[in-house]
């Protein structure tokens, strides 16, 4: 007997939306029937442009031509995170998206630079990291071994309206209209149908929540709770504004500390993505603007775009025959850029969890599990940036060197000031070397290292640094210039033009 196709149902699009529906459209094929409801009178977020690297996995599985899709989102490429003023002002480090140095099985590479830095060998961590040397010199261009580590910096609207149209043409159905009841299933608990305003009424066997912070499905009607972390990441106010371009795109998104909180500048080809984000008790709404327009390069495009948010997670992100995906199931700040990674990782466990029949409670409080985990380890590679600095200049500051913090995080941060050691589990998003590059970067420095980087005679520790450096610089030598790489690979307003 041949099943009958699961319904499924997306409550909202956006990138949420549309992400979820072409993954689904495309991956699931005949054994399902996806209708996405979304209204063109409810706006959507959309200033999420700036990525990281899994999103590449993303279009592979989809196989959606990397040169198309950049083209299609204006999008640049992205190689790591520059954050400026956060340990003290006027210093700078640089979160990279790729290893540093090369590891031995016994300890990584950190300990043998350390044992160098004892030595007297004065070089820079950096000067061993290909990425963020490529991304200093602005040079990028896919490497035939896949060696450079990459995301994009985007445009999200652009983004989602890509996707709607892979998503239709897999047979996704759109429905135009506003959500305006979510009915209940009186003897399961189930949602068994939304309806519209204009009367519509669409039913469904699963049902995935995209309506963003409003959470009409899984807040509203389930009532599933939400977890507050502002006691750790204290800020709740945003301001987004585009601006004209006034030089050639950096392959790399800049976060800029302020006083109360933070300010991202994210160039794409066509345009700059620009934003403060801040805590409202220490800055209020209007002087956070005029601070944002005061620190912009080039003309603005757009008015400015005002958010108010709660960084936190919701209690459940599964619940009966209802999945929260995006903002409905919380919101990490835009600090590392991981919101649309964590709408593709719930698109992905939904899609492998896919139920044959009814919900089972054993997939849903694994799903629960493994995106809270998520969460919970994204929360606390955040905190670290807040927490682990130099500053006291503002109330802001001193509040975060003084708050309590995780105790998982605590014990991070402690094994690597005694240690140099860090420990990544569980696939944790941030590997090891990132934990290193951003703790290094707010001013941790550990206290001893490896014992085994001893081992190497003066002569082989200089080689093998020497070595090292040499190649990262001989690789970056041979990078055009990241402007020209793009124009030539999926140059948007050069096709536009054409």
């Amino acid at each position: 007997m041949t099943q009958q196709p699961i319904r499924i149902v997306i409550a909202g699009g956006g990138t949420a939306g549309w992400m979820t529906a072409a993954a689904m459209s495309r991956t699931l094929g005949r054994t399902a029937h996806v209708t996405l409801v979304e209204s063109d009178m409810i706006g959507t977020v959309g200033v999420g442009e700036s990525t990281i690297p899994p999103l590449v996995n993303y279009l592979r599985l989809l196989n959606i031509p990397e040169p198309d899709f950049m083209r299609a989102t204006h999008a640049t490429f992205k190689l790591g995170i520059q954050f400026d003023n956060w340990r003290v002002p006027g210093e700078s480090y640089f979160h990279s998206f790729g290893g540093t140095g090369k590891d031995h099985w016994t300890a990584g590479f950190q300990h043998f630079w350390m044992e160098g830095k004892a030595r007297g060998h004065d070089v820079s961590y950096d000067e061993y990291c290909t990425e963020l040397v490529a991304a200093r010199e602005s040079r990028f261009a896919h490497l035939p071994d896949g060696r450079l580590n990459y995301a994009f910096q985007l445009d999200a609207t652009a983004f989602a309206r890509f996707l709607r149209g892979i998503a239709e043409g897999e047979g996704t159905q759109r429905v135009e209209g506003k959500i305006a009841h979510v009915e209940m299933d009186g003897e399961s608990g189930d949602v068994a149908a939304l309806t519209l305003e204009s009367g519509t009424r669409i039913e469904g066997d699963l049902f995935i929540d995209c309506t963003g912070f409003r959470a009409l499905i899984m807040g509203q009607a389930l009532h599933i709770g939400y977890d507050d972390w502002t006691h750790w990441l204290p800020c709740d106010s945003a301001i987004a504004v585009q601006t004209s371009s006034v030089r050639p795109a950096v392959p790399y998104t800049r976060a800029m500390a302020h006083d109360a909180g933070w300010q991202w500048r994210i160039p794409l080809q066509h345009r700059v993505g620009n934003g403060i984000v801040y805590c409202s008790r220490y800055l209020d709404h209007d002087a956070a603007e005029e601070r944002l327009l005061g620190n912009i390069e080039g003309e603005t495009t757009t008015k400015t775009n005002r958010l108010r948010f709660v960084t936190g997670a919701r209690r459940k992100q599964w619940h009966r025959n209802c999945v929260a995906i995006g903002l409905s199931s919380g919101f990490m700040e835009p600090l590392e850029s991981t919101s649309i990674h964590l709408i593709q990782r719930a698109i992905m466990r939904v899609i492998r969890m896919l139920p044959a029949g009814r919900v089972s409670e054993r997939d849903e409080a694994e799903f629960n599990a493994q995106q809270m985990q998520d969460m919970e380890q994204i929360r606390d590679f955040l905190i670290l940036h807040y927490k682990a600095t130099d500053r006291r200049d503002s109330a802001f500051w001193r509040h975060c060197a003084s708050m309590e913090i995780p105790d998982s995080l605590a014990h991070k941060i402690a094994l690597f000031r005694e240690t140099g050691r860090v420990f990544r589990t569980n696939e944790e998003l941030f590997v090891e070397n990132s934990w290193i590059q951003v703790m290094m970067g707010q001013g941790i420095m550990p206290q001893s290292h490896h014992p085994v980087a001893g081992k190497l005679s003066d002569r082989e520790l200089e080689h093998l640094l020497r070595g090292l450096r040499e190649t990262v610089a001989k690789t970056v030598g041979s990078l055009p210039a990241h402007a020209d790489y793009v124009a030539k690979y999926c140059g948007a307003q050069e096709a536009e033009a054409a």
